[in-house]
């Protein structure tokens, strides 16, 4: 193989690997934008990673019966400059919350959060508030 030929193929494997980089989904495209809704079940697990912090809730319907639902967020520095730490939120696994947000399109058991109310009515924001330029 040339010289030449390498560059090229390192120049293409490049632009192959930042494609995914790149890549992002519209909140619009996946989420219900309306009026947000909301759900209360048990907090059970919290995944604080890039690019999106997701939370894991159980919430029964009336005849008693558990589904879990995954909540989407913001990214951890967002949320951290809000003053939400991965420290403060996993005290939180076990416990009963209210998620407001937007149900996904698909009818699947996703939401995007915008604030977890706990029960002692504490709010905490977790996603973009109106206004926000990340609200879209």
């Amino acid at each position: 193989m040339t010289r030449r030929s390498r560059a090229v193929l390192v120049a293409l494997v490049g632009l192959l690997m930042a494609g995914p980089l790149m890549a992002h989904h519209s909140l619009g495209a996946e989420f219900q934008m309306g009026n947000p809704s909301a759900i209360t079940g048990l907090l059970t697990k919290v995944e604080w990673d890039n690019p999106h912090i997701y939370w894991s809730v159980d919430v029964k319907d009336d005849s008693g019966k558990v589904t879990r639902w995954s909540v989407e967020g913001l990214p951890p520095s967002y949320l951290h400059r809000s003053g939400v730490t991965r420290q403060s939120m996993e005290p939180l696994v076990g416990t009963t919350i209210t998620v407001h947000g937007r149900f996904a399109k698909d009818g699947s058991k996703l939401m995007w959060a915008m604030d977890f109310t706990l029960p002692d009515g504490r709010v905490i924001p977790v996603g973009p508030r109106r206004g926000d330029p990340d609200a879209r």
